[in-house]
């Protein structure tokens, strides 16, 4: 039997597809469904189905992304077809792609036009196309600004201990001429990438470099001060330990 997700953030849209599909090909086995990009990403990585049904627009990831995200893994890559509510635009956007696309809500007639090509692409074992270019084209048609792709994990030495630490649990970075402290709430790790390579992979609306040496976490500051010789210190939530701001940064901090 053919396995799918299917990932939209409306519940009803995802029972009604669900319904529709249901009686279009009754052999098709809805595996899993998700809420959002980030979680279409991880059932695809996790339950290796043969189709991912994702809307266009939805939080935490747009389908686009988690589409663009889905192709460039490394486990099985599943044929896309993607959800989107009526636009002529749109519609124009995907038949010009030959990507795949079911209308919201979905209507049996177009769906089971769809579930056919399906049904041949599976029965020929045609391999899903490289959509990288195609996503950037639709992504462009639709309107729909391609984010980017920020580190989310850094995996770091903590000891004989390699281990991967979410990027918004790091209170900040801190290099020396060998190696980067990464901080957190509980301990400490290093890692060789430098401070200058970290800023540009890391989302500058969450990590604010204050130092050439030094990024922190916006989220983690709990003020500024001034010292004795002039100097502004940021002090971090939960430690004692205060961050120099180099001259270069102090404008962060003119609204606080």
């Amino acid at each position: 039997m053919p396995t799918a997700i299917i990932a939209d953030d409306e519940r009803l849209m995802r029972d009604q597809l669900r319904s529709r599909l249901e009686q279009v090909w009754p052999e098709l086995n809805i595996i899993a469904e998700a809420k959002n990009g980030e979680e279409a990403i991880q059932m695809v990585a996790e339950h290796q189905p043969d189709l991912a049904f994702l809307d266009i627009r939805m939080p935490a990831k747009t389908g686009l992304e988690a589409a663009r995200a889905i192709g460039n893994s490394e486990g099985k890559i599943p044929h896309i077809v993607f959800i989107t509510a009526y636009d002529q635009y749109a519609v124009e956007a995907f038949d010009q792609g030959a990507v795949d696309y079911v209308l919201k809500p979905a209507d049996v007639e177009r769906l089971s036009r769809t579930v056919e090509r399906l049904k041949e692409r599976l029965h020929s074992a045609t391999e899903p196309n490289d959509m990288s270019n195609m996503l950037a084209q639709l992504a462009k048609q639709l309107g729909i600004a391609s984010k980017p792709n920020y580190l989310q994990w850094i995996q770091a030495s903590i000891g004989q201990e390699l281990r991967l630490i979410p990027v918004e649990d790091i209170l900040f970075f801190q290099s020396d001429e060998k190696y980067t402290r990464v901080q957190t709430a509980t301990y400490e790790a290093l890692i060789r990438k430098p401070v200058r390579d970290l800023a540009e992979e890391l989302d500058p609306h969450l990590f604010w470099q204050i130092h050439r040496s030094t990024l922190v976490n916006s989220k983690a500051i709990s003020g500024v001060v001034r010292d004795m010789r002039g100097r502004h210190l940021v002090q971090i939530k939960g430690l004692t330990e205060k961050l120099e701001v180099s001259r270069s940064f102090v404008h962060l901090f003119k609204q606080m």
